[in-house]
């Protein structure tokens, strides 16, 4: 890569590197837009500088489970744009969300989701508030029929909060449950008993704390399949038809936290009583275009960046090839010995986020596991709270170098104490 030397660094720019015919070093969109220039060069910080002072930026290979680790290029992007978005002379987070500049924004980000995963026009595309865990209530809010129970493939956690919404008035009905097996699988298809008339099937594609995924989706029949897809939206190649709703919190793979996108047919809304609190009703949303009150502005400019990203990455279908490299990595080596153990059934692992435990679930060898990682640049590898031992989140922005560091890190930890 062409860079000047310091003799010729243009005076002022301090410790920042000036890269020649940035955008054709790095062959990407996000080289564009409103980058200062002098004399037709284009002026980059590097990604391994944060500050004018040339300070190095120390980033962290980050496997947390959410908020989970974005894409450097999209935070190269926000940088870059945070205080004059493309000439407007405003950030994104100062601008009305009734102006032309925002509705551009949100509208190119909804064009770009519905272009990924091949979203018809039969359905609405939503960016709400209040997290997946407000679509607990929000869904049979809106999609419950009288005397039609709503039927929960109960696989965790996720889903345990959705049925104790469920049990605060709503008729429901557990189609099938992995639970005596410690959520170690999702339920097999023999298992499943659906009610004759449901008003919805409710699953969670993907569960980050046991570690399990539906990697075929169930027949729901004729009732709509409502998916919670948090952690695993856009990871993969899906059907959008297949599903009456599909919701997500951004923080995992789409963005930072702050907004849920909700994927709706349409017609599903009108089931809605119109006498439910407005702001709780999808067809508000849908009339509004997601602007019936002020969204989350800034979170939603970044689920657009990232969208960008992913387009500029080769789309879902190398994304998944990349998630999948990545998994079959750190399952591999679980598989290798007895020093590493998964709990959760091969047909079951999860892409997004693998479990394990540690010389046979010692927590004091877990403890110094997370530590020593932390240490060494590896962050967020301690499971959940609720279930103790190890959990790697390998989103979308994971890199493959990230895993490879962890699994030599982890070859490592076991020759030392092992």
């Amino acid at each position: 890569m062409a860079r000047l030397s310091r003799s010729q660094r243009p005076a002022g720019l301090g410790g920042i590197s000036v890269i020649l015919d940035c955008c054709e070093v790095y062959k990407n969109p996000f080289c564009r837009g409103s980058r200062p220039t002098l004399k037709g060069i284009s002026i980059v910080i590097s990604p391994s500088v944060a500050t004018k002072t040339g300070v190095t930026a120390k980033r962290a290979f980050n496997f947390n489970a959410g908020p989970g680790a974005l894409p450097l290029p999209v935070l190269e992007r926000i940088r870059e744009e945070l205080l004059d978005w493309r000439g407007s002379g405003m950030s994104v987070m100062e601008m009305s969300h009734r102006s032309k500049e925002f509705e551009g924004i949100i509208a190119d980000a909804e064009q770009r989701l519905r272009g990924l995963l091949g979203i018809s026009e039969d359905y609405a595309v939503l960016f709400l508030q209040g997290g997946g865990s407000m679509q607990f209530t929000m869904a049979p809010m809106n999609l419950c029929l009288p005397g039609k129970p709503v039927d929960v493939l109960h696989t965790g956690m996720w889903t345990a909060k959705v049925i104790a919404e469920l049990k605060k008035g709503i008729p429901h009905h557990i189609a099938a449950s992995t639970e005596p097996e410690k959520f170690t699988r999702v339920p097999r298809t023999d298992e499943i008993k659906f009610s004759p008339e449901a008003s919805y099937v409710h699953i969670c594609s993907n569960n980050t704390i046991e570690g399990t995924q539906w990697h075929d989706m169930p027949h729901a029949g004729s009732a709509p399949l409502v998916a919670d897809m948090s952690s695993d939206i856009a990871s993969r190649a899906i059907d959008v038809n297949k599903f009456g709703v599909i919701y997500a919190g951004a923080q995992k793979n789409l963005g930072p936290s702050g907004t849920t996108i909700v994927i709706i047919r349409k017609h599903l809304a009108e089931r809605a009583d119109k006498n439910l609190p407005t702001l709780l009703q999808y067809r508000t949303h849908i009339k509004e275009k997601s602007l019936y009150h002020t969204p989350p502005t800034f979170a939603i400019y970044i689920v657009g960046l990232v969208l960008e990203w992913l387009e500029s990455s080769g789309g879902i279908a190398a994304m998944e090839q990349r998630n999948n490299t990545k998994a079959k990595l750190l399952y591999d080596l679980l598989d290798e010995g007895k020093f590493y153990s998964g709990p959760v059934e091969k047909s079951s692992r999860s892409k997004m986020n693998v479990v394990f435990r540690v010389a046979g679930g010692d927590e004091a060898i877990e403890k110094e596991f997370a530590k020593q990682a932390e240490a060494a640049g590896l962050v967020g590898t301690p499971g959940h709270r609720s279930v103790g031992g190890m959990r790697v989140s390998l989103y979308n922005a994971v890199t493959l170098e990230a895993v490879e560091a962890l699994t030599s890190f982890m070859r490592e930890f076991q020759r030392t104490r092992g």
